[in-house]
């Protein structure tokens, strides 16, 4: 398997390690895990985790439960153990260049004046206070849940990145804004 293909089923093996989950179970993990810098459709888990499971590199397990949908149930094999710790150990691919929308309006916004970008930069400062406030309730919920967890430590590198990526994006803001301000005012004059 290549490329996005392969990803999805390292994203699965991953999120498998955890403990053995059903495709719904993956589905509503992955916005409050992985989700915050990773996305995977539903469209490709349920086929990547029939080619896992016809590859060998997980089991899976069928129950019914009365008045309930069959549950299948999703784990990890030792191959696929196997393929998960050979992947984490290989290094990752360099990240692809940043497109923002932003930074591109940004870049022009001298065609507009400065007021058009304050705008812009304002609602980027909103977004990233909210996504901050995500990320530090989402940090609290998991420290609760799994207090001695002994993969705690690696999902909250993983979150620190996305705190630290915002409070630097605010940080960003509040010195573009005033900037922009001072850019008005020479405008204006």
């Amino acid at each position: 398997m290549e490329g996005k293909q392969s990803n999805t089923v390292n994203a699965l093996l991953g999120l498998l390690s955890i403990h053995p989950m059903s495709g719904y179970d993956i589905r509503q993990l992955i916005p409050g895990s992985i989700g915050h810098f990773w996305s995977e459709s539903y469209g490709q888990i349920y086929p990547a985790l029939k080619r896992m499971t016809a590859e060998g590199l997980i089991a899976k397990k069928t129950s019914r439960t009365k008045g309930k949908p069959v549950r299948h149930e999703y784990s990890l094999t030792e191959a696929g153990r196997t393929r998960l710790a050979a992947w984490l150990k290989v290094p990752p691919a360099a990240p692809a260049p940043v497109r923002s929308e932003l930074l591109l309006k940004l870049f022009f916004g001298g065609q507009v004046g400065a007021e058009v970008s304050r705008a812009h930069v304002e609602d980027a400062l909103a977004f990233e206070q909210k996504t901050l406030a995500v990320y530090e309730a989402t940090e609290r919920a998991i420290k609760a849940a799994h207090p001695h967890n002994p993969h705690l430590p690696f999902w909250l590198f993983t979150l620190n990145l996305g705190r630290h990526t915002s409070k630097a994006t605010i940080e960003w803001c509040v010195e573009t804004l005033k900037e922009l301000d001072r850019l008005a005012g020479i405008d204006g004059q």
